[in-house]
C-alpha cells in the first residue's frame, strides 16, 4: 500500500456507536410502534453512527459519481459490446442523456462523470471530470491489469474528486460506473475477495443474452489461476480490477474519512466497495448497499457488510441508477429521527 493510500486510510474512523445507541432509544420513544418502520429505523441508526450524532442531518446535496473506464480482458471476447461504447456513454452522461441523468434528476441529484480510465484519445468531452490513470488497463488474465502505482493514483484521483465534491457542499455520495468488459473484472474481485467460486458471481454483464457466460467463468478462473493466493487488498485491486473500481474505492474510503454516507450500486460498485473495505475494515460503517444487483455477484457486498440493499428492482444497467433510486429512502430514515414526534408530546 503506498504511502498515500495509507494516509488515506488511516483518516477513517470508526462509526459512534453512542450515537448509534442515542437513535435506538429515539425511535423507541416516537410516536409509533417500536420496529414498526422496519428496516428504515435500522437505516437511520446506521445515519446517525455515521454522523456522530442523533438525530442524523438529512441529506439535501447528493451527487452521483460515475467513474469511467476500459479493460484489456475485453480481448478475451467476454463482451458483445465495442469498447467505444465506454466512451459513447460516458459523453452521453455528460451531455444529460444516459439513464443515469433521468433518475439523478428525480431525485435531485448531481451527475459527475470522471474518466479515469477509458481509450479517449485528446480532450474528454465538456462536463467530464479528466482523472485518466492510463487507456484502459492490460488483460489480466496474462498479468496484472495495473501497476501498484497505477492503481493507487486512482484510488486517490476518486478520493479527490469526493473530497472536492464534500468540501462544496455534496453531502451524500452515490457511486455508478461505466466500463465495456467490467463485470468481467468485478466477478475477478468479488472471488478474491471472498473466496467464491467464479460461476456463482459471473453473469452475462451487458451481453445480450448468457452465450458468453460460461467463457467468462472461464475466463475469471484463468485470471484467478495467474494471479494466485496473493490477497494483499491493493495488490488484488491492481491485479484484478479497473481503474474504474480503484477510483470508486477511493470515493468510498473519502467518504467515510467525511463521515459522509455512501450509496453503492450493484455489482461492479460493489466489487468496488469489497477492495475499499479489505483496505480499511471501518470504512464498511458508512456504505449503504442501495441495490441488489440481478447479476450473481448482486449479493456479495449485502452479505459480507451485513445489511441486505434497500431496493431490488432488478436493474443490471449500473451508472448508479439503482443507487439513486435508494437516495430517497436514504433521506426518509434521516427526517424521520428529526421530524416525528415522541409519544411523551402527542399524548401530553
Amino acid at each position: 500500500m503506498t504511502s498515500t493510500v495509507k494516509e488515506l486510510v488511516a483518516a477513517v474512523t470508526a462509526v459512534d456507536t453512542e450515537a448509534a445507541r442515542l437513535a435506538r432509544e429515539r425511535h423507541a420513544a416516537l410516536a409509533k410502534p417500536p420496529g414498526s418502520l422496519g428496516r428504515l429505523e435500522d437505516l437511520g441508526v446506521r445515519l446517525a453512527a455515521m454522523a456522530g450524532t442523533c438525530p442524523p442531518p438529512v441529506p439535501s446535496a447528493p451527487a452521483v459519481i460515475v467513474a469511467a473506464a476500459d479493460h484489456g480482458v475485453h480481448a478475451q471476447g467476454v463482451s458483445d459490446w465495442p469498447q467505444a461504447v465506454t466512451a459513447a456513454m460516458v459523453s452521453t452522461a455528460a451531455a444529460g442523456g444516459a439513464a443515469v441523468n433521468a433518475i439523478a434528476a428525480t431525485v435531485g441529484a448531481r451527475v459527475v462523470p470522471v474518466d479515469v480510465g477509458t481509450l479517449t484519445t485528446g480532450a474528454v468531452p465538456d462536463g467530464v471530470r479528466d482523472e485518466r490513470i492510463r487507456a484502459g488497463t492490460a488483460d489480466l488474465t496474462a498479468g496484472p491489469a495495473m501497476t501498484a502505482d497505477e492503481c493507487g493514483a486512482a484510488v486517490l484521483a476518486g478520493a479527490r474528486v469526493a473530497t472536492e465534491l464534500i468540501r462544496t457542499g455534496t453531502d451524500l455520495l452515490v457511486t455508478g460506473e461505466v466500463g465495456i468488459a467490467n463485470t468481467t473484472a468485478s466477478a475477478c474481485l468479488l472471488a478474491a475477495f471472498t473466496g467464491a467460486d467464479p460461476a456463482d458471481v459471473t453473469g452475462k454483464g451487458a451481453n445480450l443474452d448468457h452465450g458468453k457466460t460460461a467463457h467468462k467463468v472461464a475466463v475469471v478462473r484463468a485470471a484467478l489461476d495467474r494471479h494466485g493466493s496473493g490477497r494483499d487488498p491493493l495488490a488484488t485491486l491492481a491485479s484484478l480490477g479497473g481503474l474504474e473500481h480503484a477510483a470508486l474505492a477511493g470515493v468510498m474510503l473519502a467518504g467515510a474519512a467525511a463521515r459522509v454516507p455512501v450509496v453503492v450500486d450493484g455489482v461492479v460498485t460493489g466489487a468496488a466497495a469489497l477492495a475499499a473495505v479489505a483496505l480499511c475494515p471501518d470504512a464498511a460503517g458508512y456504505l449503504v448497499p442501495g441495490h441488489e444487483s440481478a447479476e450473481p455477484g448482486g449479493r456479495s457486498l449485502p452479505d459480507r457488510l451485513g445489511e441486505p440493499a434497500l431496493l431490488d428492482l432488478r436493474l443490471r444497467l449500473g451508472e448508479g441508477t439503482g443507487a439513486l433510486l435508494a437516495v430517497p429512502l436514504v433521506r426518509a430514515a434521516a427526517r424521520v429521527l428529526g421530524d416525528m414526534a415522541t409519544l411523551a408530546d402527542v399524548t401530553g
